[in-house]
């Protein structure tokens, strides 16, 4: 562990020639090579749609693109953009913080009678989300608390208010872009994507099987979850479909099916030239080394809680299996240096990193600060959760 705090400290000095952290890995379907994957999906335009029925194909609702790979223009397919790859490095953080291996500072939401928990870590647009914006601190609006002023007075050349209670905002970047003025905006210090090599489309067709082969139909009031009047089949008066209740067969539909591909890649960095770039206000330069550092250390700890095991989930139909990694420290001139570290070695160097840097005057705090939906927002999130219609997907 003292290794990576010395290694960290030494690569983030005015003088050094380290350029950032690598991180790239191979991946395949669990199961085997050639497996059925499911990349997100996207919103189709009215174009590709016309241009798919030509064509007598389904529109292809994933992200196809060319890129370089190994030297050589190759096409790929999209399996993971950056912003999900950080949502995923911010819950393996979470859940390490709830297990009581990793002290972190949090603003915590909770409506206990619908189960609703959102913190810090789940924040779409971190410090400056609107679920903060639109919480309460002891009854006062969040911008108007104590520490939601001090959130405020964070600017390029003094992130400290964020350093002490969101520092997730200045690895993972944040842009407030809902409030007046001339609003902060930090630029991600960490990415990470995934994409799959040499994709094809695999065919599926969506149904549902009724273990009762209903028929019939129902009537227009229908209502899944009140009374409901069945109309046989020959049935005169001609209502709704079972199965706009859940009920009867579905005939199968062309849908999308996944894709096949070569090999799925994990490229990530972290970058030490945007860690260096943040400002402090009139902390001493040590403290200032020792904040980025222990900033570092937090998103290597990120990142080897999230993709450091055997396996990673990605969504339902895309479960995958690492087959190699490489974590390194890039230099000037593109050279690798390897540099294996554990989820265990980067938390501690994170613990150690955060109380050096508090010990000369840069505190990052470690307690839960709990907030309160406006009557408003806990308006709107009681009618999401309890009454709201869902997609159908």
């Amino acid at each position: 562990m003292t290794d990576v705090v010395e290694r960290l400290v030494s690569a983030l000095g005015d003088d050094c020639a380290d350029a950032g952290i690598v991180f790239s890995g191979t991946y395949q379907p669990v199961g085997g090579a050639g497996g059925v994957v499911m990349p997100p999906t996207f919103p189709v335009t009215e174009e590709q749609k016309i241009a798919a029925r030509k064509e007598g194909k389904f529109p292809r609702p994933y992200l196809f693109e060319e890129r370089w790979v190994d030297g050589t223009r190759r096409g790929t397919v999209v399996m993971d953009q950056v912003p999900s790859q950080a949502n995923r490095v911010e819950e393996a953080l979470l859940e390490a913080r709830d297990a009581g291996r990793l002290p972190l500072p949090l603003f915590e939401l909770e409506m206990k009678e619908l189960a609703v928990r959102l913190t810090s870590l789940d924040f779409p647009h971190r410090f400056a989300d609107a679920y903060l914006r639109d919480s309460e601190v002891d009854g006062v609006r969040f911008d108007k608390s104590e520490v939601g002023r001090a959130l405020r007075l964070a600017t390029a050349r003094d992130v400290r208010p964020l350093y002490l209670r969101e520092p997730y905002s200045l690895v993972f970047g944040a842009w407030d872009s809902h409030r007046k003025g001339r609003p902060l905006k930090l630029p991600r210090v960490y990415v990470s994507s995934m994409f799959g090599l040499e994709p094809l489309e695999a065919a599926r067709q969506a149904g549902k099987l009724d273990p009762s082969n209903m028929t019939g139909a129902i009537d227009d009031k229908a209502n899944a979850e009140g009374d409901w009047k069945f109309l046989a089949e020959g049935t005169k008066r001609t209502g709704g479909r079972l199965s706009e209740i859940g009920h009867g067969n579905i005939a199968p539909n062309p849908t999308h099916g996944g894709v096949t591909v070569h090999e799925i890649r994990r490229q990530a960095s972290l970058s030490f030239a945007g860690l260096r770039r943040l400002r402090f206000g009139q902390v001493s330069p040590e403290a200032a080394l020792l904040g980025r550092a222990a900033l570092a250390a937090l998103a290597l700890a990120g990142d080897r809680l999230a993709f450091g095991g055997a396996s990673v989930w990605l969504r339902s139909g895309c479960a995958l299996t690492r087959i190699s990694e490489q974590v390194g420290i890039e230099q000037a001139g593109g050279e690798v240096e390897p540099w294996p570290v554990t989820a265990a070695e980067a938390v501690d160097a994170f613990v150690t990193l955060r109380d050096r840097a508090a010990a000369v005057g840069l505190p990052m705090a470690t307690d839960v600060v709990p907030v309160t939906p406006t009557p408003q927002l806990a308006e709107a999130i009681r009618y999401s959760i309890t009454q709201a219609v869902g997609d159908g997907e």
